[in-house]
């Protein structure tokens, strides 16, 4: 059972290296005199993870006051144990009476622990790392070569640029509604949506991520490629595929390779670079495609709408921790993401409602284009400002204004400079999609867990589990008294969270743990996927604000 803890929490934190395949294909790139690093080495990791996030509700006897908790494997495992078990490690210990049967399988568990916490601590390492490369990216301005190119062309005479997206079909209620799934049964601690490419249509799964603007897919020829479930999107066998031409003005919305490399030819495709952190990024060509998704009649049965021009990554050399995906769909601020290309469709807003993280492969939500008039009269939904314009120095993500932070009904003791951006440009906080668990700058971080462990009690505090912190034994407790958890934005909106969103019931009914992490103080504070669960939240750019409603998102 406790191995499966750590597989759960390595899919939590979204880390593990990506498989991937080296393709000899008779195919030339469209990509010319570009040279590419070499090709990393991998190890495929696959995990799987079947446990619940609800806290327990079984009515037991209240557990020991020592720190630890039941170690014991399932039903399986203890039918194996020659007397059948009894006394594992939590309560007073390992008892004196235990059999040596049971002993020796602790010690080949423990064998097992101590490696997985390895990889778990390695995992932390490798979000972090991420984190930091998008503090680089706001400190060195690092999408950088578009603002260069952009300059040295703005003499020159400039082609006319294509028609924007357009829609097949007539509109119903200026919405397009597409469906969203928990990436956990592909390895993935972030949500797919389900889109259908090309014409003829393919289907692919594609990582939602409001931190990100460019929309990109893995594509044959794949030279240097993670493992994603099911075949490669193919422009061969598309008669909508169009490439973006390097002299199009929409090919300085990307950033090419470094160095950039020149035009030689008329007929020369857009390359582009796109790159996220901890090594992940991709490489290809910049080009034009008719994307589908499934939209749902106010009757409730089912239809595709088509979306014709979508600016995407057609991606020959994709490195990264992309679990099981075919690609990413940004919906980030940026004229690239796939929400910002349909504005002149669907207008100016999105909102998604993120199921339980746990929730079987058939569960499903809604990711909505356009205006939702069931969630706008809604009266507890909540707004706060997105801070938007020039305080922001990368356009792309959805920052937030945080006040305070409010644990057990009291406001915390951190500073207010810690929420503000810093003179170089980094700082801030956002809400994103892509990124699991949330992340809170120091100080603030360990003011949080401090006034955690100082307002739980009766709980025995579980110290040897690596990387979350505090984590309690609440083996036999049927309701754990956890403190409440909320942030205050400067507007003064507040964001109140169940205990199920800030705390991870790491073993069931035995073990939970906070969900919260620290990022070093000037880098971004970032509230993640994992506290989203279970509420609609609305993005509406063009009045600048985010809205947040308490949602059984499996029945939106």
């Amino acid at each position: 059972m406790v191995s499966k803890v750590f597989l759960l929490l390595v899919l939590l934190l979204v880390c593990g290296a990506a498989g991937t395949h080296d393709h000899n294909s008779k195919n030339a790139s469209h990509l010319a005199g570009i040279e590419f690093p070499e090709h990393p080495s991998f190890n495929a990791v696959t995990s799987s993870a079947t446990t619940g996030c609800s806290l327990p509700n079984s009515k037991k006897s209240n557990p020991s006051q020592d720190e630890g908790f039941d170690n014991r494997e399932d039903d399986d495992d203890e039918e194996e144990m020659e007397g059948g078990g009894g006394g594992g490690v939590g309560g007073g210990g390992v008892g004196g009476d235990v059999k040596q049967t049971v002993k020796l399988d602790l010690k080949r568990r423990s064998a097992r622990i101590e490696k997985e916490k390895e990889s778990v601590v390695e995992s932390k390492m490798r979000d972090l790392a991420r984190i930091q490369t998008l503090y680089r990216r706001m400190t060195e301005n690092k999408n950088q070569n578009r603002v260069s190119r952009l300059k040295k062309e703005q003499s020159k005479p400039q082609a006319a640029p294509a028609a924007a997206p357009e829609s097949s079909g007539s509109l119903l209620s200026g919405q397009l509604i597409a469906t969203l799934g928990s990436g956990v049964s592909l390895g993935s601690g972030e949500y797919f949506m389900d889109v259908f490419v090309g014409t003829p249509p393919k289907h692919f799964s594609l990582i939602l991520d409001t931190g990100s603007d460019l929309n990109w897919i893995q594509c044959e020829p794949c030279y240097d490629c993670f493992e994603q479930n099911g075949p490669h999107y193919d422009p061969a066998q598309s008669s909508s595929y169009r490439n973006i031409g390097c002299h199009d003005p929409r090919c300085h919305l990307v950033s090419s390779p470094d160095p950039p490399q020149p035009c030689k030819a008329e007929n020369q495709t857009c390359p582009y670079y796109y790159w996220y952190g901890d090594s992940s990024n991709t490489t290809g060509d910049f080009a034009l495609e008719t994307f589908t998704v499934n939209l749902t009649m106010p009757s409730g049965k089912p239809e595709f709408r088509k979306v014709e021009n979508v600016m995407f990554g057609c991606g020959h050399w994709n490195r990264g921790l992309f679990h099981g995906a075919a690609g990413l769909l940004g919906l980030g601020r940026g004229a690239l993401s796939f929400s910002s290309q349909l504005q002149s469709l669907y207008g100016h807003s999105f909102s998604y409602c993120l199921v339980d993280r746990d929730s079987e492969a058939n569960v499903s939500s809604k990711l909505i284009f356009g205006e939702d008039k069931d969630l706008l009269s809604r009266p507890d939904l909540n707004f706060t400002t997105l801070v938007a314009g020039k305080e922001n120095p990368v356009d792309t993500f959805y920052y937030v204004q945080i006040k305070s932070i409010v644990v057990g009904g009291e406001v915390v003791d951190i500073p207010e400079d810690v929420w503000q951006f810093s003179p170089d440009g980094a700082g801030g906080s956002i809400i994103d999609s892509g990124t699991t668990l949330s992340y809170f700058a120091e100080p603030a971080y360990q003011v949080i867990k401090d006034a955690f462990m100082a307002k739980v009690k009766g709980l025995p505090v579980v110290k040897d589990f690596p990387v979350l912190e505090p984590c309690y034994n609440v083996t036999g407790v049927e309701q754990p008294d956890l403190p409440d958890f909320g942030i205050v934005f400067s507007d003064g909106a507040v964001w109140n969270f169940p205990v199920e969103n800030y705390f991870i019931e790491a073993v069931p009914r035995e073990l939970v743990c906070l969900a919260i992490l620290g990022t070093p103080r000037s880098a971004l504070s970032i509230i993640g996927n994992y506290q989203q669960q279970n509420f609609h939240i609305l993005y509406d750019t063009k009045k600048s604000r985010l809205g947040f409603a308490p949602t059984k998102c499996s029945e939106v």
